[in-house]
C-alpha cells in the first residue's frame, strides 16, 4: 500500500488506510438510514396527520432538517477528515469534556442501535424460518459483520456497498409495483380521519416529526470515515449530500406510493404499512416479499453501524481519552480491538436486552444532542479559526446552521416533554460522565489540546 493511501498512525504499529471513495460515503449513509423506521414510521404518522397534504409535508420537513443539518456539518467534515465522527468536531471546538460526553454516549448508542436493529433481524429470520432463535440470529449477524470487517476496511466496504445497494434495489422494486397495480377503490376503502386542529394541530405535528426525523436519522454517517476517505475535502461533503437527497427522494416515492395503494386512512395505525400496501398488491405473499426487504436492510444497517462504532473509540483512544491499546490497528486498516469492544457491546445488549432496554431509551436522547453540538462547532469554529481551509462551505451560513441548531433544540424540547423520564434519566447519565472524566483523564493521561 503506497504512503499515500495510508494515514493515521495508531498504536500497535497500523495505520487506517485513505481507501475510501463518494460510493462508500454514500452506501454506509443509505444502508444505516433505511431500515425499519420507514417500513413502520408511515402508520402512525398517517395516524397522527390523517390528510395527505400534511402526511407528506412532515417528510418534506424531516428532510429539509436532514439537509441543512447535512450542509452544515459537511463544511466540518471537509475542513477537518478526521475518522471519528462528532467527537472529532466537539473535541476541537468545545474541547475535551464535551468531546468525551458526545464521543461515549455516541458509542454506546451506535453499539445500542447495532443490538437493536440485529434483535429486529433476528425477529424476521425467525419469523420466515421459525426453527431458528431470534436472538442467536442477532448474535450470529453481529458476531459475522465483525469478522468480515476484521479482514480490513476494503471487506467491510465492499459489503457495505453491496448490500446497499441490494437494499435499495427493493425498495425501488416495491415503490415501483405500488405505483403500478395500487390506486383504485382499495385505497379509500377506509376513510381518513379528521385532521386535527389548533393546538391538537400542534401536538400531533410535534408527534409526528419526532418520527419523522428518527427515521432520517444516520444522514451524518460518512464523517465517521474522514480520514479514510480519497480526497476527503471534496468526497466527504459530495458523499454526505448526495446521499441524502437519495434518501429523501427514496422516502418522499415511498409514501406516495403507500398513499397509492393505502390512502391515509388505510395506513393510519398500521404497526407495518408497507406490508399492509404489500398484502394489497402481492396477496398472502405480501407478508413474506416485505419480510426479505426488511431483513436485507437491517443486515445493511448492522453492518454500517459495526463499521461506525469502533471509529469513535479509536478516536477517543488516539487523544488518551480513553485505553490507548484501543487504538492499534490492523494491516487491514481496521481498528481492531476498538472493533472487538464494539461487538461485545453489541453482543452483550442483545443478550441482556430486556435489561438494557431504559438505557436505550436515554440514549435515544443524545442523537440529537449530538447533532447540536456539531452545529455549534460550525459557529465557534468559524470565530475561532476564520482562516483555516474550508474546501466546502456550509450553504447559507449563518442561517443554514442556525435554522438546524434551532430545530434541534426544540425537538429536544419535545422530547423531554413527551419522554420526561427517560429524558432525566439521560441527564443523570450525563452528570455522571464528569467523574468517569476525570478518572479516565487521570488513568489514560489526555493529550491536551486541540487536534
Amino acid at each position: 500500500m503506497a504512503a499515500a493511501e495510508e494515514t493515521g498512525a495508531a498504536a500497535g504499529g497500523g495505520r487506517l488506510l485513505r481507501v475510501l471513495g463518494v460510493v462508500f460515503g454514500v452506501a454506509v449513509t443509505v444502508g444505516g438510514v433505511i431500515g425499519m423506521g420507514i417500513l413502520r414510521t408511515p402508520g402512525d404518522v398517517a395516524r397522527q396527520l390523517p390528510g395527505e397534504a400534511l402526511f407528506i409535508g412532515v417528510w418534506v420537513l424531516g428532510g429539509l432538517y436532514a439537509l441543512v443539518g447535512t450542509v452544515s456539518v459537511a463544511e466540518l467534515g471537509g475542513a477537518w477528515p478526521r475518522s471519528g465522527g462528532f467527537y472529532v468536531f466537539a473535541r476541537r471546538a468545545l474541547g475535551e469534556y464535551p468531546a468525551f460526553v458526545v464521543g461515549w454516549s455516541d458509542w454506546l448508542s451506535t453499539c445500542g442501535t447495532v443490538a437493536a436493529v440485529a434483535l429486529v433481524a433476528g425477529e424476521y429470520a425467525a419469523a420466515l424460518v421459525p426453527a431458528l432463535d431470534d436472538k442467536a440470529v442477532a448474535v450470529a449477524v453481529v458476531t459475522g459483520c465483525s469478522l468480515v470487517q476484521w479482514r480490513g476496511v476494503r471487506w467491510g466496504s465492499r459489503t457495505q456497498e453491496l448490500t446497499s445497494l441490494v437494499k435499495t434495489l427493493a425498495f425501488v422494486a416495491l415503490i415501483c409495483a405500488c405505483f403500478a397495480y395500487g390506486g383504485g377503490p382499495a385505497a379509500e376503502a377506509r376513510p381518513a380521519a379528521e385532521a386535527p386542529a389548533g393546538m391538537l394541530l400542534l401536538a400531533a405535528l410535534t408527534r409526528a416529526m419526532q418520527g419523522v426525523i428518527y427515521t432520517y436519522d444516520g444522514w451524518y454517517n460518512a464523517i465517521y470515515f474522514g480520514e479514510e476517505v480519497r480526497d476527503p475535502a471534496r468526497n466527504v461533503p459530495r458523499a454526505m449530500i448526495g446521499s441524502v437527497v437519495l434518501v429523501i427522494v427514496i422516502y418522499l416515492l415511498f409514501n406516495l406510493a403507500l398513499l397509492r395503494v393505502l390512502g391515509t386512512g388505510g395506513m393510519a395505525g398500521e404497526s407495518l404499512a408497507a406490508s399492509a400496501a404489500a398484502a394489497r398488491i402481492f396477496g398472502e405473499r405480501g407478508g413474506v416479499i416485505i419480510a426479505w426487504v426488511a431483513l436485507v436492510s437491517l443486515l445493511a444497517a448492522v453492518n454500517a453501524f459495526m463499521l461506525i462504532a469502533p471509529r469513535v473509540v479509536y478516536a477517543m483512544s488516539r487523544d488518551r481519552l480513553f485505553w490507548r491499546g484501543a487504538a492499534k490497528v490492523n494491516r487491514g486498516g481496521t481498528p481492531t480491538t476498538a472493533l472487538a469492544l464494539s461487538t461485545a457491546a453489541a453482543v452483550a445488549m442483545i443478550v441482556f436486552s430486556s435489561a438494557f432496554e431504559q438505557l436505550l431509551a436515554a440514549l435515544a436522547f443524545f442523537f440529537v444532542t449530538n447533532y447540536a453540538s456539531a452545529f455549534v462547532s460550525v459557529f465557534v469554529l468559524r470565530r475561532r479559526e476564520p482562516d483555516a481551509p474550508r474546501p466546502y462551505r456550509v450553504w447559507g451560513y449563518p442561517l443554514t446552521p442556525a435554522v438546524a441548531l434551532a430545530a434541534s433544540v426544540a425537538f429536544l424540547a419535545g422530547a423531554v416533554a413527551a419522554d420526561t423520564a427517560n429524558s432525566l434519566y439521560a441527564l443523570a447519565l450525563l452528570a455522571l460522565s464528569l467523574p468517569a472524566y476525570l478518572l479516565g483523564r487521570r488513568a489514560f493521561g489526555a493529550a491536551g489540546g486541540r487536534p
